[in-house]
């Protein structure tokens, strides 16, 4: 019998034929090569309800938050790539567990990634059916060099260091670190922009709170529409708590939130994405001023620290309309961002940052500043609510169950005169969760829930500037300069160097991206990455009513150019779907692959071999606060996250990425695409490297582009094959 790597009880999460969900609790059991789950506990040679073979082709896929009668789960679907119709779908009652589960099986996975399998066989997932033969069987993991499961945490390590150092440091330490901050930032990007002197001054201290104020500088900013602010604190729980409570409409909010008032959902889009209807309880001249409500889009995410970004942002909506007695609110954009902290006294420590920037519309927020002004700073006190909330008690019981949506204005909640709430039911909110806690009945009882513990964070080695611009230089001189003339490339996405121009692309410079240096395997060190590898030499932008395949058929595009001068084209094919499909194509150029180099292999390995190594690092030099958190600057290996489809020609390779492939990658699209003409946005893609043979890290190429226009976009014509 193999191994057994991980194993429990979980949530069997799936639908009927006629639409309508169920649950069932199940005994799942991971091994080196196989997912299965039983009725009950197995014992002897006990046959399993259904199996997966794991390999490198697997996926896990986080569907987010899914309600069934009245409780809310967090869904994982594990499916091969190559067969999706196979896949299994569980869950769990809270995200420790189901974030253990999605853990173990990705390391599962991980491991099969470079390891090759055998010609002409093919895993497949099956059912079992009465009657077939007895006994399970797995083979072990294959062995894989130490260095191939290295990824990209240390740039999450890099954001978590600087939000513990915030955390734990005092005020000179927060002063020197941030002068630090930005002559680190000076010439990139970074998702984390929140204590930024060129963005953000200290307003004022409150309750324990530190409140921001935004510096950016804006052509137009409406009377009634403050900067937006944001509430800085530490609180002594874990991140999952914090976020459960954050998402949470139920009762609880009362105790932590005291703008609440009601709230209800509207529609549940996906499991990342909600639609929310919140009245806001604002206690400035109750008597003469309206009361407030909002209309918005909820929008979160876990990051690979280990953090939790939501995100708010108003949304119309034809079933939640204009409310006799409010004043409709705008919510430019908000939400929170919640970031581990080393633990302190054996007790867990979180960074929460608040932010909000609204309209509160009316004559009241147009003549009287005061009231944009107190209104802001009790909203923000959220965040010292949440603190006394979880300072109420010392111990911390196994995780608890995710609060489920409801809506507010059930028999247990009303609205008195003058918009009071008033609570009818003498149940306690304690009882009531407990209630809800226990109104599931599970086939087998629950094992107990292993507690989930955040990693402290591991400091990145300095890099001295001396080294870095030494590194630089020698990676320019080992290269010669590939003088292609690019005057005989077009592409119908203008091409322009000039910083405010609008609609069109530019080379981005490649110091901008930090890259693996070549100690990178003993010092976690990296480095700026220099010149490109290939020359970008045109960009195509393209719509359609369907999703545009294989582009470089297209006659005349860049690449059979490239082809005609005995050049070779890596072309990067990005598809956004929706009601219209569009594509961003870019033509990267090179005279020749050079034989036994890491890119070489990677253009003729297999998609195995490219989609564990083919990576993407996103900047969004300018936009909002909300698409900046959004995007983030973390790099992303493009082939788990995404589907990405490879076609291999005589002088090509043509990378199909899928983007609507992903859930969570959808709810990110649907944030910047409404935003798009405000955007500049720059993107590199390198193949990893994960071994010292392989290193240091190459760019293929990096593109900035700038306030893209939809309009713009025409309909390719793509002759068939």
């Amino acid at each position: 019998m193999s191994k057994v790597v991980y194993e429990g009880w979980m949530v069997r999460y799936g639908r009927r034929k006629i639409g309508r969900s169920y649950i069932h609790m199940r005994y799942f059991v991971l091994e080196p090569r196989l997912l299965a789950y039983y009725k009950k506990k197995p014992q002897d040679n006990q046959l399993p309800i259904k199996t997966m073979v794991i390999d490198g082709n697997c996926r896990v896929e986080d569907r987010g938050l899914k309600t069934h009668h009245g409780h809310m789960v967090y869904v994982l679907s594990i499916y091969n790539k190559k067969e999706k119709h196979h896949r299994i779908t569980m869950a769990a009652f809270n995200i420790q567990e189901a974030l253990m589960w999605k853990e173990k099986i990705e390391c599962v996975i991980d491991q099969h990634q470079d390891s090759l399998v055998p010609s002409g066989q093919q895993y497949v997932s099956f059912e079992y059916k009465p009657g077939m033969d007895a006994g399970r069987t797995a083979s072990s993991s294959d062995h894989e060099s130490p260095f191939s499961a290295l990824d990209d945490e240390d740039d999450s390590r890099r954001d978590l260091l600087r939000r513990t150092t915030i955390g734990n440091g005092p005020p000179e330490s927060i002063l020197d670190w941030t002068k630090e901050f930005d002559a680190e930032l000076s010439n990139q990007s970074s998702s984390n922009q929140a204590f930024s002197r060129k963005h953000w001054r200290l307003l004022q201290c409150q309750n324990g709170l530190r409140i921001f104020e935004e510096l950016l500088e804006v052509d137009y900013l409406p009377r009634s529409c403050s900067r937006a602010m944001k509430a800085v604190g530490v609180v002594e729980a874990t991140c999952e708590e914090i976020f459960e409570l954050v998402m949470s409409m139920d009762g609880t909010r009362y105790e932590w939130d005291c703008s609440f008032q009601y709230g209800r959902l509207v529609e549940e889009v996906d499991g990342h994405t909600a639609i929310l209807y919140h009245r806001l309880l604002l206690d400035w001249l109750p008597m003469v001023v309206w009361p407030r409500d909002l209309c918005y889009v909820r929008y979160w995410r876990r990051n690979d620290d280990g953090s939790y970004v939501v995100l708010f942002r108003s949304r119309e909506h034809e079933n939640c309309g204009p409310q006799p007695g409010f004043v409709r609110a705008h919510l430019e954009s908000g939400g929170f961002n919640i970031a581990p902290l080393k633990p302190r006294n054996g007790r867990p420590r979180t960074q929460v940052q608040h932010l909000i920037q609204i309209d509160l519309k009316g004559w009241g927020a147009g003549y009287l500043p005061a009231f944009q002004q107190h209104c802001l700073l009790q909203m923000l006190n959220s965040v010292s609510g949440l603190r006394e909330w979880f300072s109420q008690t010392d111990d911390r019981g196994q995780p608890i169950r995710i609060p489920v949506m409801v809506n507010m204005a059930s028999s247990s909640f009303a609205l008195g005169k003058g918009g009071k709430p008033q609570h009818k039911s003498s149940l306690s909110i304690d009882q009531t969760n407990g209630a809800s806690r226990n109104s599931v009945l599970m086939d087998e009882d629950s094992d107990d829930d292993d507690e989930f513990q955040i990693p402290d964070s591991e400091q990145e080695p300095e890099t001295s500037k001396q080294e870095q611009e030494q590194e630089t230089d020698a990676k320019k001189t080992e290269e010669a300069a590939l003088n292609i003339d690019l005057s005989c490339f077009s592409g119908n996405l203008r091409h322009d160097d000039n910083e405010n121009a609008r609609n069109c692309w530019r080379i981005s410079d490649g110091n901008n991206f930090k890259v693996r240096g070549k100690s990178f395997c003993s010092d976690k060190r990296k480095i700026p990455a220099g010149k490109h590898l290939m020359d970008l030499v045109a960009v195509d932008w393209f719509k359609d009513t369907k999703r545009m395949d294989h582009v470089v058929r297209r006659k005349g595009c860049a690449a059979q150019v490239a082809a005609e001068k005995g050049l070779f084209s890596t072309v990067v094919n990005v598809q956004v779907p929706g009601s219209t499909h569009y594509s961003m194509v870019f033509y990267f150029v090179t005279k020749e692959l050079v034989p036994g180099s890491l890119f070489q292999r990677f253009v003729d390995g297999d998609d195995e071999f490219r989609n564990s190594r083919l990576k993407l690092i996103p900047l969004v030099p300018k936009g909002s606060w909300i698409v900046r958190q959004s995007v983030g600057s973390t790099p992303c290996l493009l082939g788990r996250a995404v589907d990405c489809n490879y076609i291999r020609g005589p002088t090509y390779l043509e990378i199909d990425v899928d983007i609507g492939s992903s859930t969570v990658a959808n709810g990110v699209l649907g944030l910047v695409i409404g935003v798009i003409t405000s955007l500049v946005v720059e993107m590199a893609f390198l193949v990893q490297a994960n071994t010292p043979e392989e290193l240091p890290e190459r760019l293929i190429g990096a593109v900035r582009v700038s306030h893209i226009e939809l309009s713009s976009a025409i309909v390719p014509n793509l002759d068939s094959d």
